[in-house]
Formats: C-alpha cells, structure tokens, sequence
C-alpha cells in the first residue's frame, strides 16, 4: 500500500523554469503525486516552478493515469528508464495557462490546452528528419528525473501546447495522449476501409484502438483479452465488434486458430491488420500467428525488454511486416479535430475520477484489477492563480 507522506521531501530539484518560490503562491499549494527510488508513492507539496523563455505556467485541470505510471511504482522501471529519484508522474493532461514566459505569442493566461508531454532536443538527425519521438535526448514527463502532470502547477514549453475549443472538456483534453499513441500506431497499422482488422488487448490503449479502427471503416473487427469484464465493456462501447477471451490451456497458435475462424474460413478472410496493445509476448505471438500472409502487425504495446518466442520464421515465410511504435509525432492536431468533430467520443473509457488530493487512493484503485477500473482521472477542481 503506498504511503502518503504530505509533509515529506519536495520534487526531485529538476526545474523546468528560471526560478522558484517555497511551494505557496497566493495561498495555493502544489500538490503532487510521486514516486520514489524505494516503490512507494508519495503525495507532497512541490515546489511552484516560474517559467521561463519560451515557457508557460499551467494549472493541471486533468491527468489521467497510464499503465506505464504503474510500471514505474511497481517496477521502477521501464524498459531501460529507470527511476532514480523522487519524481512526480503522469503525463496524459490537458490544463489552463496561468502565466506565460518571455517570448511566449502563440498563448495568453486562461487559454485551455492539451499538453503533449514530450521536449525533443531540436538538434539531432532524428529531429532534423521529424521523428523526433525517436530523439534519445528527449525531456518527458513523468519518467525520471522530468517531472509529471500529477500537480496542480507545471512549467511546460508553449511549443508542445496546443488550444483546445470550448466543446472540449478537460477529461477529453488528457485524453488526447492515448488517442495519440493510436493515431500513430494506426498510421503504419495498414488499417483499411471494409477491411478486417484484429486488437489484441481491450486495456485502455486497445480500447481507444478499436474505436479509431471503427472510425476508419475496418470490418470485421475482433478484440482479445483474458479478462471478459473488459470484453463486456468493449462490445457496449463498440457494439460492432466481436469479442475472444484468451484462452490461456491454448497455445498461442492454438488461440490464433480460434480467433481465424471469427472472420472465415480461408486466408484471405484473415484479419490484414493486427495491433497489439499488450506487449505480453503470449499475446504478441497469438497476433503473429492471427495476421495473413502479407499482412500488417503493429506492436503499441510495451513489454519485456527481451522476447525469445517470437515466431521468427512464420512471420518472414508469410511475409508479415512487424512494425512497431515509440510514442507519437504530430498527432495532437488531428487527436483534437477527432475528438471536437464527433468522429471519436472516448468519454466512457473514464470509469473512474478522483481529486488531486486523492491521488493516492486512484493508484491503489488502478492497481487492483478486481475494480474494473479502465482509464481513471486525476481532477483539479480548485480555481487557482498566480
């Protein structure tokens, strides 16, 4: 159970501005949520950054927790980023500016925006060339030592801000990041109209992947998991869809074989794509033996960082293209004309909301399964100032 130290040690020290006070402007504090070194949560009092050049001062107003927030209290971990230190966590939010820095035109204080949490370094080839969510410099929030969007106050460049309208809520502002991650995925996903597609993981990410491919025009579709609550929701939030619980006495293959026959009998039928939202090898090789000959399976998931079982040989006899994805790039201006323009209402995907100051209590939440709990959000409903 984590423990909630509301008088213990302050961030990390990493600032993203010129300057900062004892934590209290005008009588606001800055609450935050962090983990620390040890696995445990925290909630403290941060300090409250000034930005600087080129940098805003956001009121958090959303933030919503992801599996990988998980994977870094339990874990401490993810992949090869590891925590070091305290660190305030979460990085899907939307806010309103409260001050902007020097230089700052495109923004005005009370501007209501959504945040894509990454800083890219602006100077390597992979910059230079636009995929800068592969830059290896790269300053994201949440992951050690770049402070999160679990606080009622962040300093974030205004470049990565983007305005959201007015039929926009704050809940749909911090849904925009793993809306994301889909519109990036789906982009090499080979995801075609009347074409069908399969989705392996109904957790959140799979959720809003199903949705996307809905929107896309991809008939049949089929998503798995092992849990058959989440099947249920996925069928009441997609009703076109078919469902297949996993089946764990099969094996990947025999899964796979099973899931075929919900599109057809012969090859073609076949789902032509597949994206995988789990990054469990088990599931990963039940898409590899699901996609046809010539298909598309895309891995958003994220995983172990060494996978043995991978059916090296089935994929390149059958000439399946594995493609993969890191994050996200010049997507939160279509994320947002999605989600204003009706064509996407993931509104339902938020089971649960919780206050700031009940952060804690949403993590314990999210880490018991037996909750049912899909995507839970973190809300500031205190009007503060600077």
């Amino acid at each position: 159970m984590p423990s909630a130290d509301i008088n213990g040690a302050h961030a990390n020290g990493h600032t993203n501005g010129v300057g900062n006070t004892n934590g209290h402007v005008k009588g606001f504090k800055n609450p935050s949520l962090q983990v620390t070194e040890d696995h445990r949560l925290k909630l403290v009092d941060a300090p409250i950054q000034e930005p600087g050049p080129g940098e805003v001062t956001l009121q958090i107003k959303c933030s919503g927790i992801c599996g990988s927030d998980m994977h870094l209290w339990k874990s401490g971990r993810i992949g090869s980023l590891e925590v070091k230190g305290d660190c305030i966590l979460g990085h899907e939010a939307a806010g309103v500016v409260l001050k902007c820095g020097e230089g700052v035109t495109n923004l005005k204080p009370g501007d209501r925006v959504g945040i894509e949490p990454q800083e890219p370094c602006e100077k390597c080839f992979l910059c230079r060339e636009g995929r800068y969510n592969l830059c290896e410099d790269v300053k994201f929030s949440g992951i050690w030592p770049y402070n999160g969007t679990i606080q009622r106050f962040k300093v974030h460049p205004a470049k990565w801000l983007y305005k959201i309208p007015d039929d926009l809520t704050y809940t749909e502002g911090a849904l925009l990041e793993p809306l994301s991650v889909i519109l990036h995925g789906i982009n090499g996903a080979n995801v075609k109209l009347g074409r069908p597609s399969l989705i392996c993981g109904a957790g959140p990410i799979g959720l809003v992947a199903l949705a996307a491919a809905r929107a896309s025009g991809a008939h049949p579709l089929v998503i798995t998991d092992i849990e058959q609550g989440r099947l249920d929701f996925a069928k009441e939030f997609v009703p076109r869809c078919q469902t297949y619980r996993i089946n764990s006495k099969l094996s990947p293959e025999e899964n796979a074989r099973e899931i075929r026959k919900l599109y057809g009998q012969d090859e073609y039928s076949a789902p032509a794509s597949v994206m995988e939202c789990t990054g469990v090898e088990s599931s990963v090789c039940t898409a590899a033996f699901s996609v046809r000959r010539g298909g598309t399976l895309m891995v958003i998931g994220v995983g172990r960082p060494v996978m043995n079982n991978i059916p090296f040989m089935h994929l390149s006899l059958a000439e399946i293209d594995l493609k993969f994805i890191n994050r996200y790039r010049d997507t939160w201006p279509a994320a947002i004309q999605c989600m204003s323009g009706g064509i996407l209402d993931l509104n339902k995907l938020v089971t649960h909301k919780f206050p700031l100051e009940k952060a804690l209590d949403a993590f314990e939440l999210c880490a018991d399964v037996r909750n049912g709990s899909i995507k839970v959000h973190i809300v500031d409903e205190v009007d503060a100032s600077l």
